[in-house]
């Protein structure tokens, strides 16, 4: 992906002069910069659980048992996709939405009214997304992760209609700094949090921009991006719990966990504004 729009880039900057000449009224050609802000709304994880590793094979699935006879489920509670609130499995909050905001840089080609271009962009989308389990205990525990900034580079193809409407498609690579914390109820376990940060993924969509006067054009744009987060999990050592603890019983040095869902994906509607060169 990364040579792809490298190549395309390079395409572009090669064969801009020469489309220049040929369509001297074209309104989407060069480079240009500018910004957006905008609106991330998630999905809605529903079903989303915890999933355990109890003899650290790192094959995850297994069902945590309690040392009582019948071996019954320690997380017979449940789960809920947010952040918990009590130790119950009920009142759990909403996952965040939130905020959009980038630069972006870009250059496009235009030969007659089809526009071709590349755009890289860098910014931040403040979203939270959670999901908690509950142990029979009673106790909570909650995986939360939030971008700290992203980044992403696409391609763009459009067909301008009255000469300075550009109505397009765009999509290509995306990547977010991810922050992962976890907290719980449970104080007689440790946990430790490993793993990346770095995700990688995609974003496609489209939206339509308007030039106004010789430098400038806003435009609406929308964005579904989807990162590969599942690389982050969870050890519960032993702490100063007994040999006899659920997360114990497979393996004395503890029980791994992460997260069954490992697609962190928005939506995202935001304005954009340009100054074309």
């Amino acid at each position: 992906m990364k040579l792809l729009l490298l190549g395309a880039a390079s395409l572009l900057a090669a064969t801009a002069p020469a489309y220049a000449q040929e369509s001297s009224d074209a309104e989407f050609n060069g480079p240009y910069i500018g910004a957006s802000v905008g609106y991330s709304f998630q999905n809605n994880d529903a079903g989303e659980t915890i999933l355990f590793d109890r003899d650290l094979n790192g094959s995850f699935g297994d069902t945590v048992v309690t040392s009582a006879p019948g071996a019954p489920n320690a997380f017979s509670p449940g789960f809920c996709n947010g952040a918990a609130t009590s130790t119950a499995n009920v009142g759990c909050a909403n996952d965040k939405d939130g905020i959009n905001y980038s630069a972006r840089l870009g250059w496009d080609v235009q030969f007659g009214n089809i526009v071709a271009g590349v755009v890289l962009e860098g910014g931040k989308t403040d979203i939270t997304d959670s999901v908690s389990g509950f142990s029979t205990t009673p106790a909570r525990y909650t995986m939360t992760r939030e971008i700290d900034w992203n980044a992403g580079a696409r391609l763009r193809l459009g067909y301008v209609a009255g000469g300075r409407t550009l109505f397009y498609g765009t999509g290509g690579g995306a990547y977010a700094k991810v922050d992962h914390t976890f907290s719980t109820s449970n104080t007689a376990n440790s946990f430790t949090g490993r793993g990346k940060n770095d995700v990688w993924g995609w974003a496609a969509g489209g939206g339509v921009e308007q030039k106004v006067g010789k430098n400038f054009s806003f435009g609406v744009e929308y964005l579904y991006t989807r990162y590969n987060d599942d690389d982050y999990t969870v050890r519960a050592g032993p702490g100063t719990a007994p040999a006899t603890n659920p997360f114990l019983l497979g393996n004395a040095s503890g029980t791994d966990f992460r997260r069954s869902d490992t697609r962190f994906d928005h939506h995202g509607i935001k304005a954009t504004a340009n100054f074309r060169f």
